[in-house]
């Protein structure tokens, strides 16, 4: 295997799970037997690895057991239901391997990493959500108090019911602390994740639209968002976003303590200094600190992982450290220099995430053309046409002088800034141009986008808008006029 210590044995996963073990290798040295690392793809899984076979709404992982141990999996965890009729059992007594199987994969990852982290008593667990931000935050949680701690953090944005489990598997011995970044877009998703990792320090960014065509209303995102302190103990410490609306109805009935925090409820935040593309020059604890991440949102973001950061504790020193060393994640308000600048912000959007991209855009001196290229913001739902509608207002009072709206949504948007450009109300010779065809789409920004050009791309991750980047490595000097 991998690692010469396995991260559990076969026998301890499935007591973990409640599992029945089928096992095709020598009995006598089972016992010893173990995987060294967790997969749900089989095209992740190394030599050593649990492959667990999910059954999911585009594929069933049952289908890639054989592969998964042709690939070098030790043990599959599949579903009793499906042993049968997929002769897994069989594949596995020809392989010469292990299957351990339960009743739903899904709640036996759960199960297992739930059993794994318990190995950890000395662990400060630490958990983020919140409607946008939370991947961010956790970046620089991670970087502050790994600048003081032995630190582990979920990688990218693995925060879901399946994410989290295999975050926690990245747990070892040697660590002080894990930051984990916890999401949902159903009903009872975080009631689940509270569960597995029963964090000491639990942090809400804000309470948004995101998911609002899933759950209905804000409301309901408040309420399952609400669910990351559902297993605090009274040693535990709920952060709640001091001007949040919701902020009364988060803190009420949490057990252990509540702090509400942000620029004002924080003593030692000393103020910040917008330094544009250049992120800002925060001061903490009479120390001034750089911040690479630009815009008010990324300001936010720093002023939450603070607030974690004040709670473990770690020192100044830390902080200035670690907010120091912070980069833009991919499609997460990456500024990309070039002959045009491109602000690719394209990896999520929703209404709250969009306002806050052309308030950012707007405020930045800029000696040349702003062109805002805007995709739609899916998983609306009913509130979808309005959300689309107040996009083109947004957009017709922007500074913006040329928009490019892609995607079906976006078609709202577009009606209401022709009414608004028709009528002289919007930025005097503003263009805009609307498609549904990535290739249009492509042929017009390009052809538009010149030298000098602040470009934003801004779209939910459905758009893939960073397909456009590459055609703005090359621009010309003048450009071509765009549609309108």
């Amino acid at each position: 295997m991998a690692d010469d210590k396995p991260l559990m044995s076969f026998l301890e996963l499935t007591h973990a799970v409640n599992g029945a073990i089928y096992s095709f290798v020598d009995s006598g040295i089972l016992p010893a037997h173990g995987f060294s690392s967790v997969s749900v793809d089989s095209r992740t899984v190394r030599e050593g690895a649990l492959f667990v076979a999910l059954d999911g709404e585009v594929c069933d992982g049952h289908s890639f057991v054989e592969a998964a141990f042709s690939a070098g999996a030790a043990v599959v965890m599949v579903e009793r239901r499906k042993c049968e009729s997929l002769n897994l059992l069989h594949i596995a007594k020809a392989m010469g391997k292990t299957i351990v199987a339960v009743d739903d994969t899904l709640r036996g990852l759960q199960d297992a990493a739930t059993v794994y982290l318990k190995r950890f008593p000395g662990l400060l667990k630490i958990g983020i959500t919140g409607s946008s931000g939370k991947t961010t935050t956790k970046e620089i949680v991670a970087a502050i108090i790994g600048a003081e701690k032995n630190t582990v953090a979920s990688q990218g944005n693995y925060n879901s019911d399946t994410g989290l489990p295999l975050s926690v598997f990245s747990v070892r011995s040697c660590h002080e602390v894990g930051v984990f970044e916890m999401g949902m877009n159903r009903k009872g998703e975080m009631a689940g994740l509270a569960a597995v990792l029963k964090p000491d320090i639990a942090l809400i960014t804000n309470i948004g639209s995101a998911h609002i065509g899933i759950l209905g209303s804000r409301q309901a995102i408040a309420e399952e968002k609400k669910n990351i302190f559902s297993r605090l103990d009274e040693s535990g410490v709920a952060l709640i976003p001091e001007d949040s609306d919701f902020r009364d109805f988060l803190a009420k009935g949490v057990r252990g303590r509540v702090s509400f925090y942000g620029e004002k409820s924080l003593a030692e935040f000393g103020g910040a200094k917008d330094l544009g593309l250049d992120g800002s020059e925060i001061t903490w604890g009479g120390e001034a600190m750089g911040f690479a991440l630009p815009g008010k949102h990324n300001l936010a973001n720093a002023v939450s992982a603070i607030a974690i950061a004040r709670e473990v504790p770690v020192g100044v020193q830390a902080i200035k450290q670690g907010l120091g060393s912070v980069k833009a994640m991919f499609g997460r308000g990456e500024i990309l220099r070039g002959k045009a600048t491109v602000i690719r912000d394209c990896y999520n959007s929703n209404p709250e995430s969009l306002e806050e991209a052309l308030g950012f855009c707007d405020g930045v001196e800029w000696s040349g053309r702003r062109v805002y290229v805007i995709g739609e913001m899916l998983e609306l739902g009913e509130i979808s046409r309005k959300a689309h509608e107040d996009m083109g207002r947004l957009l017709a009072d922007s500074k913006a002088d040329a928009v490019y709206l892609f995607g079906d949504e976006t078609a709202a948007a577009a009606e209401v800034l022709a009414s608004r450009v028709s009528k002289g109300g919007a930025r005097s010779g503003m263009r805009f141009f609307h498609t549904c065809k990535m290739d249009e789409l492509i042929r017009a920004a390009g052809a538009d986008v010149r030298e000098g050009d602040l470009v934003l791309l801004k779209g939910s991750r459905g758009c893939a808008l960073e397909r456009l980047c590459g055609v703005f490595d090359d621009v010309s000097e003048e450009g071509t006029p765009g549609v309108s």
